[in-house]
Formats: structure tokens, sequence, C-alpha cells
């Protein structure tokens, strides 16, 4: 992501300035860094905030996937599926690993950006984000809300088996010789997946929970959106 946001930087400097060849600098990719982060940062609002000690184990047992990725020799494939109730902090708990990791390249695959494309657009679209994954030495690709990129409706139950299809081939996929990819899958409907095979090709699934009444009340003092005396009611209210 941040190589290809540089050079679209460098393009477009090329252009204003009448220049004949494509030059790509360090300017650029700083500019595409500062382009990019907001990006990730839509999805955890406020920032990622201290949410108790069981999402903190988590995210710690994500960054150490990160680590030992980054040591491994070869080519590497590490998948991990974040499951939980829907609110639980999946999305924004993948966004901070995505940031902290300092991986050159952090794709971010949601239904919302594919909003209005068929079945085929769809699946080209999400090849196209592990090809370009696989030109970099170390890439995250994040799949949010993989029941909603699926097209999956409880009525039925149905689904897109060709997306289905597509994400179980590409996650099972090895990368070419010397890249290093982390894929990171979240969802709210872990029996879905589990009913088409796509929870066996995550290596590892850690289940992220709803925040306990004393966590939520540890997250409301440090967002400051509820005065003193109204934040143990505001954090019962939320656990209820």
């Amino acid at each position: 992501m941040v190589v290809q946001s540089a050079i679209s930087f460098a393009m477009l400097r090329s252009y204003q300035n009448y220049e004949k060849s494509i030059e790509v600098t360090m300017d650029d990719f700083m500019n595409a860094i500062q382009s990019i982060v907001p990006i990730l940062e839509r999805h955890r609002f406020n920032g990622m905030v201290s949410c108790g000690d069981r999402h903190k184990h988590i995210s710690e047992k994500v960054m150490h996937l990160v680590k030992q990725i980054k040591v491994i020799a070869g080519s590497s494939l590490v998948t991990c599926l974040l499951e939980g109730p829907s609110g639980s902090g999946k999305t924004a708990l993948a966004a901070t690993v995505g940031i902290d990791s300092g991986f050159p390249f952090v794709e971010f695959v949601s239904a919302e950006t594919m909003i209005g494309l068929d079945e085929q657009t769809k699946c080209a679209r999400i090849v196209k984000v592990f090809e370009d994954a696989y030109k970099s030495s170390l890439s995250i690709v994040i799949l949010d809300d993989l029941e909603m990129l699926l097209e999956y409706a409880a009525i039925g139950p149905q689904f897109s088996e060709l997306i289905a299809q597509t994400s179980l081939a590409l996650l099972k996929q090895r990368p070419p010789e010397g890249k290093k990819l982390l894929v990171i899958g979240t969802t709210s409907q872990v029996s879905f997946l589990d009913s088409v095979d796509l929870c066996n090709a995550f290596s590892v699934t850690y289940h992220v929970p709803t925040l306990k009444t004393e966590d939520a009340k540890k997250v409301l003092e440090q967002l400051k959106v509820f005065s003193e005396h109204d934040v143990d009611a505001a954090a019962k209210a939320l656990n209820d």
C-alpha cells in the first residue's frame, strides 16, 4: 500500500511539473505514509485505548505473530482470525496491529470498499490485493467482516460461493520465495465461516470478547465522554 501510494505521488508530481520521467523519492514515501495511516485510523476511532487485560493479552498474541514472521527465513504465510461479537473491538485491534507492525505494505479489505461491485469484480479486487502484497518483503492484509465480504445472509443461508472459494485459495497459497505475509481476518459469524471451511484456513483463531463492566468503565474514563458520576451507569448500560 505504501509503495503504491508513493508511486501515485511521484506520478502526480511528474505530471504537475511536466517531467519526462517518473522518479520515486523519499518525499513521495513520506507523503504516502502520512496518507495511508489515516485509512487505518478510521477503523479505530479515537485510537486504541486500554480495554483491559483480556484485550491486551489478545493484542500481544497477534503482535507476537508480527515479530515471529519477521524472523522466519524464506517465504512465510501466517493467518490469524479474530472472532467475537459485533462491537467487541476486532476491527480496531486489526487496524492497530497494521499500524504498529511497521510493515511496508498494509491493505485493509472490507465490504464497504467494494460497494456496487459485482461478484467477479470483488474476487478480482481481492486477488489483486494479495498479488500486490506478494511484491513486498513484509505485508499485512486485513480481511474485515469476512461474512460481509462473502455476502452472507442468515436467511437460507445465502452467500457468495465464488468469493468464499477465492478467499479460501488465497489463504492457503504460500507467498513467493522471500516474501512474508500476515493475513488477519475478523468475523462476528464464526459458525458460518466454519460451515464453509474458512475457519480451518487460518493458522490461529482468537476470541475477542465484549468488555466487562469494569473494562468498559476504564475505556469511558479514557475517552472522557461522560462526567465522573455518570461513568458507572454508562459502563453498566454498555454491558447490559
